[in-house]
């Protein structure tokens, strides 16, 4: 039995495989016969946040506990956890949602010592994965939590130096000592037994989770306590003081727009907003059968650590709680026009790439794939998130996570709830307050520049791998430039 033996039998899209899990039973979380369609409230509300993933329903959490009572609504297009809330490959990670150089500079505008703004940003980033398990405890919400850092292998002398740079510029940038390590490939492989890994960089603060059970563990929590939700409730315009809605019209003093990679879906004169200021780039998953104990023996991967690569077209993965491999990538990056993945249907070559490269990792273990979807993440041209409020219109904006924001949703939807309410705190201080990032090229220019990136970095990677080089491949350079990285 080889890994790809039985591929064609994967099921496909279904918005992913944690979703359905969701899905499953009569009277569970995410049973589409339970689909919150309520009828709209009349009075005008205190706040009301638009989509519901990740930033809107700890928005929605923190707001309604410090406000108990306060009339709040969060309306939702499809169902909660419908965009990449519920697609994510479910890293609790310390990473910052941008380039640190970038938020550097940002800060160094406004006055600020650019590098401890950004060791602010990072220590901050640290203390939402701590708050976040808190809170998990306190409230009872059992999402397959569990602290086990996360690991990024290299598999090439050229990955192995990215990863000692890394790590030299993670120390520099906020990150503890003492929550950083490198590792030679005999230490990799007495964690997980990934056949060509020449070393890697652990990042001990980063939990595994699975993303349905948070997003649905948060709309229990926050409809217990007051919030309404409307599911299958698309906002088509946000003006100030109003949600203009496919079912009806909400009043509301404040408003915040949590929408990521759909946010150019809805009108609005909102900075932030237009189909140009973010696009929807597609990041792909698929998950394996559940593995035996004898492969499991094999594999190792007691620390449940995620687990990703040192490419320049990186996956990332999970051991998840039930014994199966998660493991994503981008796969095909971008549709024209700024097209969303709907319920999520992934292309065959996506799937083949993925499953090599567990082959890759892992040849001697055998396994099946059965689930396959992809989901849409926010991208601004500087492929750094930014938040905004305006306090003359009451309405507030945040997108651009790049892939990183199920520790980032929390710390952005705290940082929405301080502006509204004007507070000046550390959090209204970090560089990602008021950063604008530019807008995208229109199309076909932005089709083009996007898949001419990937398709750059796609080459590198094939360069350094076959070569086994030493050095960077100047393409990948290249491409970076072309994304705005660097």
């Amino acid at each position: 039995m080889t890994a790809m033996s039985t591929m064609t039998a994967y099921r496909n899209g279904e918005i992913s495989h944690w979703m359905r899990a969701a899905h499953t039973g009569a009277g569970s979380a995410g049973d589409p016969s339970r689909r919150r369609t309520a009828s709209l409230p009349d009075e005008r509300q205190d706040l009301v946040i638009v989509g519901g993933g990740l930033t809107g329903l700890w928005a929605a959490y923190h707001a309604v506990a410090e406000r108990p009572g306060a009339k709040i609504t969060l309306v939702e297009a499809e169902e909660v956890g419908y965009g990449a809330s519920g697609r994510n490959g479910g890293w609790l990670s310390p990473l910052i949602p941008g380039n640190r150089a970038v938020y550097a500079k940002a800060a160094r505008k406004r006055g600020q010592d650019g590098a401890a703004a950004v060791a602010s940003f990072q220590r901050e980033m640290d203390g939402a994965i701590g708050d976040t398990l808190r809170i998990l405890a306190d409230e009872g919400i059992e999402a397959d939590q569990y602290q086990g850092g996360h690991l990024r292998v290299a598999t090439t002398p050229a990955a192995m130096k990215r990863l000692e740079v890394a790590y030299a510029a993670d120390l520099a940038s906020g990150y503890r000592t003492e929550d950083l390590a490198l590792l030679d490939a005999d230490t990799v492989k007495e964690r997980i037994a990934i056949g060509p890994a020449l070393g890697g960089l652990l990042t001990r603060t980063t939990a595994r989770l699975d993303p349905a059970k948070l997003v649905h563990g948060l709309a229990a929590v926050v409809e217990a306590r007051g919030v309404h939700i409307l599911e299958g409730t698309r906002a088509t315009r946000i003006a100030p003081g109003a949600v203009t809605t496919s079912r009806g019209t909400l009043r509301a003093t404040t408003i915040l727009t949590c929408l990521e990679a759909y946010s150019g879906q809805v009108d609005s004169d909102a900075r932030g907003l237009g189909r140009r200021d973010v696009i929807p780039v597609n990041s792909s998953m698929v998950v394996t059968n559940q593995l035996p104990d004898h492969a499991w023996e094999r594999i190792g991967w007691q620390g449940q650590e995620c687990l990703g690569d040192a490419a320049h077209t990186f996956v990332y993965a999970q051991r998840t709680a039930d014994g199966r491999i998660a493991i994503g990538g981008r796969g095909t990056p971008y549709a024209f026009n700024s097209g969303t993945p709907g319920e999520g249907k992934v292309d065959a070559r996506t799937v083949r790439t993925l499953s090599e490269r567990l082959r890759l990792f892992f040849p001697d273990v055998p396994f099946t794939i059965e689930h396959g979807w992809r989901g849409a993440i926010g991208v601004t041209r500087d492929w750094c998130a930014g938040i905004t409020f305006d306090p003359g219109t009451g309405i507030g904006v945040v997108r651009g996570f790049a892939g990183h924001g199920v520790t980032a949703t929390h710390l952005a939807a705290r940082t929405l709830l301080d502006r509204a309410a004007g507070r000046d705190t550390a959090l209204t201080r970090l560089p990602w307050n008021e950063h604008h990032s530019g807008r995208w090229e229109p199309e076909p220019l932005r089709w083009l520049g996007v898949h001419s990136m990937y398709r750059l970095f796609g080459v590198a990677d094939w360069w350094e791998e076959s070569r086994h080089s030493q050095n960077t491949s100047l393409i990948a350079r290249l491409g970076s430039r072309l994304a705005g990285l660097g």
